[in-house]
């Protein structure tokens, strides 16, 4: 079981928590991770790329010269691919990029994602964190406290908004909520900065 520190916002230890092996001290499965990763870049994906096949673009119905005898190569339409203006060899067409991944394959990759930053001490827990104003200044004041300086995911038990809208500013920093964490997240991230309560609720969800 993994004891790790417990921080207040000004950067001070305030206790230790033990972590669960069920969720942060699992055996980690690079595979599941990048399976993970992939399904969520591939659903995210738009897939409305479209290019017009030689059969679509307007235009070329009438053969621009006779078959023989001109000395040019034959030539059966001005809308074939070699031609400017003509249609694209194997053109691409809207088409949906998203897979599927197991329920049990998900929640896997997530506790793999999480145990990988137990394991490369990139993983931070606060005690809480209340902001009692919209301010970006105090939330950077908070990273600079932790020395935080790189990219971090700030992961929240509740949709403070405070906190969510004082950090959108900092390009350098997401937000995210326990029931929408992912791994891609997780694993792009240098830091992972959690409260106690939110670990608390992905131990219940995923233990």
């Amino acid at each position: 079981m993994a004891n790790v520190s417990v921080y207040n916002m000004e950067g001070k230890e305030v206790g230790k928590i033990d972590l669960s092996d069920a969720v942060f001290g699992v055996e980690v499965n690079e595979h599941l991770l990048h399976m993970a990763v992939v399904q969520q870049l591939a659903n995210n994906r738009q897939g409305t790329q479209k290019a017009k096949t030689r059969s679509e673009v307007s235009g070329g119905g009438r053969k621009p010269w006779r078959q023989k005898g001109t000395g040019h190569a034959r030539q059966g339409s001005t809308r074939a691919p070699q031609w400017t203006g003509g249609g694209v060899v194997f053109a691409p067409v809207p088409r949906d990029y998203s897979f599927k991944l197991n329920k049990k394959e998900k929640r896997a990759a997530l506790k793999s994602a999480l145990t990988d930053r137990v394991l490369a001490n990139k993983l931070l827990v606060l005690d809480e964190l209340k902001l009692d104003e919209i301010k970006t200044k105090k939330f950077q004041a908070v990273l600079d406290n932790l020395k935080v300086t790189s990219k971090a995911l700030v992961v929240l038990n509740e949709n403070d908004q405070n906190v969510v809208l004082s950090a959108r500013n900092i390009p350098t920093v997401q937000t995210t909520l326990t029931n929408t964490l992912n791994v891609y997240d997780v694993m792009k991230a240098q830091t992972v900065i959690v409260t106690k309560d939110a670990v608390k609720t992905i131990e219940e969800v995923y233990a």
